[in-house]
């Protein structure tokens, strides 16, 4: 029995912690209205110096062209009507369309479980993210198949994100493989419903040669190429940053694994009949990765007919278009080395990574998501969840170490609130996944690579019409774990980062 003095000292106790809240709260959360973040911003993983730049480079599909929400639809329901015709798949997948807001970039796929889910920088599975067709995994379903939230190095994918000698892991990093997503979830559901035995790595082989076929065989490029005004979009954005360089003397490069009657067609919607007049070389069919650490393939000649000339490349000129070739070749025939260099793409892997890695050209990745994102993140509702999360985890942080009852329960209250809303804040990018960028307080995997292979990242190559040529973009020095917290202001509008609770 506990006497009504003790109840009054825990009482007071529970008091003593509440204000200790609410003055925390002052320090923690100084002000409910949101930072702006400008969505046309470049920003900075690594000092870039604009002024160090000569040459710029670009690949073509989400750099310098970009889709409209069509294109996804009409990869999902060509694979999808290849995997019943060509494969056999029942006729029943007739049913399912594309789901725009399904998923998101860069999440990881268990070919062996025929799970979809998002990882963090850590290796660790965002738990509630975790789908088998279209429905959730329940968190203690997903701890027991993975021993704990932690995927081992070995069965994650590989360098490029394939599932591909003894890696079962699968990272989806192409804009283009969202509908490829969709399709993988929607014939799993099919099956489950309908309780079919199937196997997994079947059916994503399968799946993955039905989005190979509407690429390779050109029925997407036919398709596009009928009804250009429907797929593409954004054009005068990158005419007038090509126009801008050209004018300030900067040589430029397309290397793209697109084919040239494709380029062309969306360059002339974009740029007009003499966008070639434009670039200093222009390289289609590349293959990439393989373009830049593979040094067999040699250039091959194309004329504007689309026919392979047999003459052997001793330089690459304006105005021809080359097939194939590989980097090393590249850099022998250009001298275009080092950090004079910045090219532009949107596949963290195939377009970036190489090429920071190994030959020390400046990278900037393209993110459309980041409009979106930020466009979120600048929401009043957003910033009153996300600064009243930070509150209650540095309180739980700052008050775990009180081992009373009283002091515990409030502390059990707080735990029960801040797991209760961040799913909530997750909610605010996209129901299934969250954001793109963090898992909760860490960055996600794609997160990691694309600070790692990209200098600067922007949500469009338009970004650049904000800058003039000579501008240098800075990296925010953010304190590591041990080191105090920065106490200046920055600007919010070029410089804030996403340190939000997702």
């Amino acid at each position: 029995m506990v006497c009504g003095c003790e109840r009054n000292e825990h009482s007071i106790h529970r008091q003593q912690l509440w204000w200790t809240f609410l003055q925390s709260m002052c320090l923690c959360v100084p002000a409910i209205s949101p930072g702006f973040v400008n969505a046309d911003t470049i920003f900075s993983n690594n000092e870039t110096s604009l002024h160090d730049i000569e040459i710029y480079g670009f690949d073509y599909d989400y750099t310098l062209a970009f889709y409209s929400k069509h294109l996804h639809t009409l990869i999902f329901n060509i694979a999808r009507d290849i995997l019943i015709s060509k494969h056999r798949y029942p006729e029943g997948l007739q049913e399912y369309e594309y789901i725009p807001n399904f998923a998101v970039r860069g999440l990881h796929y268990d070919v062996q479980k025929a799970l979809l889910m998002k990882i963090d920088a850590f290796h660790y599975i965002q738990l509630g993210t975790v789908y088998r067709g279209l429905h959730p995994v329940p968190d203690e379903e997903v701890i027991a198949m993975y021993e704990g939230c932690h995927v081992p190095l070995e069965i994650m994918s590989d360098f490029y994100g394939k599932s591909s000698h003894g890696h079962s892991m699968k990272q989806f990093m192409d804009i283009f493989s969202l509908p490829e997503m969709n399709l993988l979830s929607c014939v799993n559901d099919f099956f489950m419903r309908h309780n079919i035995d199937y196997e997994p790595v079947h059916l994503y082989k399968d799946v993955k040669e039905a989005i190979r076929d509407v690429h390779v065989k050109g029925i997407m490029y036919r398709a596009v190429d009928a009804d250009i005004e429907k797929y593409i979009c954004y054009g005068e954005q990158s005419h007038a940053v090509l126009k801008k360089l050209s004018e300030h003397g900067k040589k430029m490069f397309l290397i793209t694994n697109s084919p040239f009657a494709f380029v062309n067609r969306g360059m002339s919607y974009i740029v007009g009949e003499d966008w070639r007049d434009l670039f200093d070389i222009v390289i289609v069919q590349a293959d990439k990765p393989s373009f830049f650490n593979d040094r067999r393939k040699p250039f091959r000649r194309v004329t504007d007919k689309g026919a392979l000339l047999w003459d052997r490349i001793h330089k690459l000129e304006k105005g021809q278009i080359y097939k194939q070739g590989n980097l090393y070749e590249f850099l022998r025939l250009t001298g275009w080395r080092g950090s004079k260099v910045l090219y532009f793409g949107d596949h963290i892997y195939s377009d970036l990574a190489d090429l920071t890695l190994r030959h020390g050209w400046r990278t900037g990745a393209i993110i459309p998501e980041l409009r979106k994102e930020i466009k979120i993140m600048n929401t009043q509702a957003y910033a009153q969840m996300s600064s009243w999360l930070q509150a209650l985890t540095g309180l739980i942080e700052d008050m775990q170490i009180h081992r009373d009852p009283a002091s515990e329960a409030v502390v059990a209250e707080w735990i029960k609130e801040r797991e209760a809303m961040r799913p909530q804040t997750k909610s605010f990018f996209n129901a299934q996944f969250g954001s793109l960028f963090r898992t909760y307080q860490n960055p996600t995997y794609f997160s990691r690579r694309l600070s790692r292979f990209a200098d600067i990242y922007m949500a469009s190559i338009s970004c650049l019409l904000n800058y003039d040529l000579k501008h240098t973009f800075f990296p925010r020095r953010t304190p590591l774990q041990h080191e105090a917290p920065l106490q200046h202001k920055q600007s919010t509008s070029t410089t804030s980062e996403f340190f939000l609770v997702y």
